[in-house]
């Protein structure tokens, strides 16, 4: 269960009307009609008339100046009984509110690059259990706040030390299975999440409480750290390593289970390919040693030579920019689901149950027609629906849902493909470091989305014409990515590349 999406439904706007403290306590509530101006039939959230200085103390239209300039309330009455915002009053105060938002996506910048460093040194499993342990800890924790600014240090704690345990589980699962599965298991990892999406939608209904909300969905990423003692680690992490006997253990040991028995023959290539890496076995020489023997000879690390290959910076930089617009996008309609006409639990379950026939077509066109075409047909897609959705008259909800819905369903097509393919262009060594890369700028995107209503204050379909003119953008520069469709994953810089003179060479044949 995606655990960020909870803001959805602990800090939506949701006062019902200004607190007019001296006529609360009357047993009727004719006086709203005095005491609070209507705003499109409705009456105001945000603000009252004064009260005149001459108090009767009936509420009647005499005891408040309807001549005067209205006036900002300072307490609320709210719709929901068990919300954050009640709780910390925070009312009309829209920065708050957003902030919580903001200061989730600190962390990320945080967390990722940390996650993706731990990940590539000490294993992808520890990384994996540390993360969850800190997002089920600081996110249990979160329940228990007492004011707002001690919720938006447990906001910002959860997602800077736990928001890395999802990259980390889908770099395990890329790296388990071979050219031909790795769509079908990114669509599985995307069914359970949607899964989660729509749990989170009902708990939220059921519940209505903010802090019974957070106990439940947090509680299940404290026993994840068990993941330690039970989860193989990665074979190509352990064996970009030089830990090849560890990896051949675990190879046996699946084959066993399977009932299958793998002769010296077919381990050989696992020995070959260490000493193409340059590495031994850590069982002769000590890892001291080895580092020693690296530096004497005067072989770069792998940081430097991402550092220094252009062709993995250029990578990089197009790569952080086709996850900003999938954020940008995705995040967008997701946020904003829940501010459609209807029920906001029932929208929002729409929005995210769209998802599974999105990626159920990436499973069926990602290995047939390749990652390029596909990210390039959905991006265009995605720019004609958000462009055209501005432009439909405001009384057309049926059809602005339909391409709303058609809107997330396209950006879901790219945002699964973004995911599969900067798992397939960078090299085991430097994997998840350089996907935590582009995953943390990428998410200046998500930070930028729930911003977009503001844009509104200029041009109303401003926030669409954006959606659509970032996609578009991101379409042109897929052109200069290379294909992946079939193709093994690099293990090391020099290999990542090769993808891209294996590009070169095909297009000059």
């Amino acid at each position: 269960m995606n655990t960020a999406y909870h803001k959805n439904f602990i800090s939506t706007r949701n006062p019902n009307r200004c607190n007019v403290t001296k006529c609360e306590s009357l047993n009727h509530s004719d006086w709203l009609e005095y005491a609070i101006p209507k705003e499109k039939d409705r009456f105001s959230k945000c603000e009252m008339y004064q009260t005149v200085t001459n108090w009767s103390g009936t509420c009647d239209i005499g005891d408040f100046n309807r001549s005067a300039a209205v006036v900002t309330c300072d307490r609320y009455v709210y719709t929901e009984e068990y919300s954050a915002v009640k709780d910390f009053d925070l009312g009309c105060q829209n920065w708050k509110r957003t902030l919580i938002g903001t200061v989730h996506n600190a962390g990320l910048f945080v967390s990722l690059p940390l996650t993706g460093i731990i990940s590539d040194r000490f294993g992808r499993k520890l990384a994996l259990s540390l993360a969850s342990l800190m997002n089920g800890v600081f996110g249990f924790l979160r329940s228990f706040s007492t004011n707002y600014i001690m919720m938006l240090v447990f906001e910002f704690l959860e997602a800077g030390l736990g928001a890395g345990a999802y990259s980390t589980a889908f770099v395990i699962a890329m790296e388990l299975v071979g050219p031909k599965g790795r769509v079908f298991g990114n669509t599985l990892i995307n069914g359970v999440y949607v899964m989660g999406l729509i749990s989170l939608a009902l708990f939220s209904w059921w519940l209505q409480s903010w802090r019974n909300l957070l106990r439940l969905i947090y509680t299940p990423a404290l026993f994840v750290v068990s993941y330690y003692w039970i989860l193989n680690e990665s074979i190509r992490w352990l064996l970009s390593k030089g830990r090849r006997d560890e990896a051949v253990a675990i190879l046996k040991n699946a084959a066993k289970m399977n009932g299958i028995k793998l002769s010296d023959e077919v381990l050989s290539p696992l020995y070959e390919l260490e000493k193409l890496n340059g590495t031994e076995n850590v069982t002769e020489k000590s890892k001291e040693d080895k580092a020693n023997e690296v530096i004497k000879a005067g072989e770069p690390s792998n940081f430097m030579k991402v550092i220094k290959s252009s062709i993995i910076r250029k990578r990089v930089a197009i790569c952080s920019f086709l996850w900003i617009t999938c954020t940008f996008v995705y995040y967008g309609l997701s946020i904003n689901s829940v501010s459609l006409a209807g029920n906001k639990y029932v929208n929002f379950m729409l929005v995210a149950f769209v998802e599974i026939p999105a990626n159920i077509v990436c499973l069926l066109v990602l290995d047939r027609f390749g990652r390029k075409k596909v990210l390039i047909i959905t991006y265009v897609l995605s720019a004609c629906l958000c462009i055209s959705l501005s432009f439909l008259p405001k009384d057309q909800k049926w059809l602005s849902l339909v391409l709303y819905l058609l809107g997330k369903f396209s950006i879901t097509v790219s945002y699964s493909s973004v995911y599969i393919y900067v798992s397939e262009v960078f090299p085991t060594n430097v994997r998840q470091s350089l996907l935590a890369i582009c995953s943390s700028i990428g998410r200046v995107g998500s930070t930028l989305a729930p911003l977009t209503p503001l844009l509104t204050l200029y041009y109303d379909n401003l926030p669409a014409i954006f959606f659509g003119s970032l996609a578009l953008v991101a379409s042109v520069l897929v052109f200069s990515l290379p294909e992946t469709i079939n193709v093994p994953l690099p293990d090391t810089v020099e290999e990542a590349e090769r993808l891209s003179k294996r590009k070169n060479n095909a297009e000059s044949a």
